[in-house]
């Protein structure tokens, strides 16, 4: 298996997705990430082996002996949460992951409380994070940092997994693979994710989400994408061009009622105003027609789904919350047990979990 110690950073970096991901992995079986980077890391049957765990994990926690059995697996490891762009629900899930299996987590929410406050530089300080942690959870505005770091530990004399939670606009792996999670225990008793249509709406220029839940859905057969946004927030070429090479049927649209007719789940957006200029360019755009409402609800199939990656605005109307298809509360407490289910992966406890006295 090569390793990031066998190529130089330039040369690593001036690769494609897909042909970077064997360098991430363990070296134990080739396919489980030692570093967790962006969604071309999964195939599908290392998609469904994490399902699968996470289901795992879910059924030994509901007891507390197996609650106290999983705390048992990690309290030998220590977790690093390095987020210097703001979140709530993904700092909180990656942190309630880590409880579960009984990692120790420290943590960082905000530059000026760190040495970054004095002039040290993001690299700097992962690598002092890596001095004291078995592992570094890393959400940044910095598009690549958590690419670079990956590199830079494992050409260094300690060298731990980044696990990226958010980088730039890039991409958002483990959001990603909690959409995946809960659009296969939606559909688990319903025939399964193959064949779907799934519709995405909102900002899909620069929603990160959306970027990595598209590719991931690649690894499932047959499921139809629609893109529905305003043409100044239209998914980017980049998106398209792997969709293409995949040979994967997707749509460009600007009519959400007509697009949630033919859906198996909605995904929305809101605007990422926060990657505006300084003019507030999002303002100027007209998102009237893209929120999802009672009229939308009423076209929505009786087994269709709602999906947010939250947090939201006024894309989705309050009155949809209580509805029995609306995911996005459950999706969100999804995240909890499929990022377990990744660090234990990582950390090579998969079987241990699996194969547990636990039924």
């Amino acid at each position: 298996m090569p390793r990031l110690t066998d190529i130089t950073w330039d040369e690593f970096s001036a690769m494609g997705l897909e042909e970077k991901t064997p360098y991430l992995s363990r070296g134990d079986d080739g396919m489980t990430p030692y570093h967790t980077l962006f969604a071309q890391q999964f195939d599908r049957p290392l998609l469904e082996r994490l399902c699968e765990l996470a289901n795992r994990i879910r059924f030994i926690n509901k007891s507390r002996e197996g609650a106290m059995y999983l705390k048992s697996v990690l309290a030998h490891k220590r977790a690093m949460l390095y987020f210097s762009q703001p979140s709530s629900r993904t700092f909180l899930s990656h942190l309630a992951a880590c409880q579960i299996l009984g990692l120790t987590t420290g943590s960082v929410r905000d530059a000026a409380t760190s040495s970054e406050f004095k002039g040290e530089s993001n690299e700097d300080s992962v690598r002092t994070f890596s001095s004291y942690f078995d592992m570094i959870i890393m959400r940044s505005p910095r598009q690549g940092l958590a690419e670079k770091m990956a590199w830079e530990l494992s050409n260094s004399s300690r060298p731990v997994p980044i696990l990226n939670a958010g980088s730039g606009k890039d991409q958002h792996p483990t959001q990603a693979l909690l959409d995946i999670y809960t659009l296969v225990r939606s559909f688990e008793t319903k025939g399964g994710l193959d064949g779907r249509t799934v519709v995405f709406c909102g900002d899909l220029l620069r929603g990160r989400t959306v970027r990595s839940l598209s590719y991931l859905l690649t690894r499932f057969d047959g499921v139809r994408q629609i893109f529905v946004a305003p043409r100044e927030l239209q998914v980017p070429d980049d998106v398209t061009a792997v969709l293409d090479a995949k040979g994967v049927e997707y749509s460009l649209s600007g009519n959400l009622k007509a697009a949630v007719k033919e859906a198996d789940a909605v995904y929305m957006t809101r605007i990422q105003d926060e990657w505006d200029g300084t003019k507030g360019e999002s303002a100027a755009i007209d998102t009237t027609h893209f929120k999802f409402g009672a009229e939308e609800l009423a076209l929505l199939k009786s087994d269709g789904v709602i999906m947010h990656p939250l947090p939201r605005r006024d894309e989705i109307a309050l009155c949809c919350d209580h509805d029995p298809r609306a995911m996005y509360w459950r999706q969100m407490r999804n995240g909890m047990w499929i990022r377990a289910a990744l660090i234990a992966a990582v950390f090579g406890c998969e079987r241990t979990i699996m194969e547990c006295g636990y039924r």
